[in-house]
């Protein structure tokens, strides 16, 4: 068979047992699609709505949450669509345009993590510094920072990936991944593989400032009580969304860079939909119990709602 150098559609990995059980598939992830869009929105808006939350704290916990709908808008839709037609074929420019909206996303959460832990970090070290250097210009810059880098990234991975002369356009993943798709090239990718592994260091490179950032954090709340409570009740959350993202992200790569023949097919689809599931689901959820502000203001919009 020749080689192709352009694939109109790719087929993607069926589900373990999508014949028998993908209408209880569909009902599940649509009900796990609804609640992420539910949760996320929730606290997006109240942290909107309530002025005495637009603290950069806040902001950037809604930023937060408004990448998580974002992230899982580029799989749910897409996926229940599989599953209810069950066929797992998509067009190679809502190929190019899931991997855009997936990785972009993903990128966004390391950069809006590493802010956060930025601000909890001049907010507890350097009190009487923090509204000079949180300000509303500095909060917009760093929003800038989240979104701008990971989507201009996500981009020339997938204008690098589209160039290459692909050999075949079967996806062994549930979704488009762009280092699956190098992959499927004929020859050896230089250039994006040097291009993918330059995108890895410079987010490790962010996770190594989240760690130092927290380790600073501990090390400063040995000092008194109050901090210690602040650092329980405004960075515990941080560091939790920030191991559940690390693992989600780690996991993530490891299955698309190495693959998971030694595992079972259970495991394997669990790592695949990880990313999908508790990031975006856990992370609203952990902070609306945790912080007190947003705990407050959550329960009385739920008040409001009901005597509405």
């Amino acid at each position: 068979m020749d080689n192709m150098t352009y694939f109109a559609t790719y087929t993607l990995m069926e589900p373990k047992g999508s014949k028998s059980y993908r209408h209880v598939y569909f009902t599940c992830f649509l009900l796990l699609y609804i609640m992420i869009l539910l949760v996320n929105i929730w606290v997006s808006a109240v942290i909107i709505l309530e002025k005495a939350l637009h603290q950069p704290m806040y902001i950037f916990l809604c930023n937060l949450c408004i990448n998580d709908i974002y992230g899982a808008t580029g799989f749910y839709p897409k996926f229940l669509h599989d599953l209810l037609r069950d066929s797992y074929v998509i067009p190679s420019y809502m190929c190019a345009l899931q991997v855009f909206v997936i990785y972009g996303s993903v990128a966004c959460d390391c950069c809006t993590l590493t802010v956060m832990a930025y601000d909890r970090n001049v907010a507890m070290c350097r009190p009487l510094d923090y509204h000079s250097k949180l300000n509303r210009f500095t909060c917009r810059i760093l929003l800038s920072l989240c979104w701008i880098p990971p989507l201009v990234s996500a981009t020339i991975a997938i204008v690098l990936s589209n160039r290459l002369e692909l050999c075949s356009n079967h996806i062994n993943k549930l979704y488009c991944d762009n280092w699956s798709m190098v992959k499927l090239s004929c020859k050896l990718a230089i250039v994006s593989n040097i291009y993918g592994i330059v995108v890895i260091f410079l987010f490790f490179c962010l996770s190594v400032f989240i760690i130092v950032s927290y380790i600073v954090l501990i090390i400063a709340c040995k000092e008194s009580l109050e901090n210690r409570r602040k650092f329980w009740q405004t960075c515990v959350p941080h560091l939790i969304t920030m191991i559940n993202f690390a693992f989600a992200a780690f996991f993530d790569l490891m299955y698309s860079r190495y693959g998971t023949g030694n595992i079972s097919d259970n495991l394997r689809d669990f790592l695949a939909l990880e990313m999908f599931i508790v990031p975006p689901l856990l992370n609203p959820v952990i902070y609306g119990f945790k912080l007190k502000e947003v705990r407050k203001r959550l329960l009385k919009s739920c008040v409001n709602i009901k005597n509405y």
